[in-house]
């Protein structure tokens, strides 16, 4: 057992249990006797909404330029069955064909290059966003760090 900022560390094998074989459990108690417990609570809530709302700014750097990236595929691979089809028509149309698989094969390559600069794009807009996150985030543990050792 180690006690840390007012916390409690215990570690325990959870050897007894067959659901636990070879895991570790931690269990992490504050000292009840801490005196502003309810503020702790609070900034250890805010905490958590910022650690989950820098999940979402991480996530959202790549979800607009995969959707449009997928969606420039299906476009590609539209014009290729296109293009396909007309080649197979009685009588062969190889003049569509070629007309439909040049886009057919611009949505296949395309995308990828699309992706890459707008996931740069989305990281320079974001990545600000994610900084004030972090600052915030340091600012409440600076706090709780003072109400634990009562500086």
């Amino acid at each position: 057992m180690e006690e840390n900022n007012g916390r409690k560390m215990v570690f325990s094998r959870g050897e007894n249990h067959a659901s636990q074989h070879g895991k570790i459990t931690i269990r992490l108690k504050r000292d009840r006797r801490i005196i502003n417990k309810t503020e702790l609570t609070r900034l250890q809530r805010n905490f958590e909404a910022y650690v989950t709302e820098i999940e979402h700014l991480e996530k959202e750097k790549t979800s607009f330029p995969t959707i449009r990236a997928i969606t420039m595929g299906i476009v590609g691979t539209a014009f290729m069955a296109g293009s396909t089809f007309a080649v197979t028509a009685e009588p062969p149309q190889i003049l569509l064909c070629i007309i439909l698989a040049i886009p057919g094969f611009l949505g296949w390559i395309f995308p990828y290059f699309f992706y890459k600069r707008d996931v740069r794009k989305q990281t320079a807009r974001i990545s600000p966003l994610i900084e004030e996150k972090y600052d915030e985030i340091y600012k409440i543990c600076e706090k709780g760090n003072k109400l634990l050792n009562g500086k």
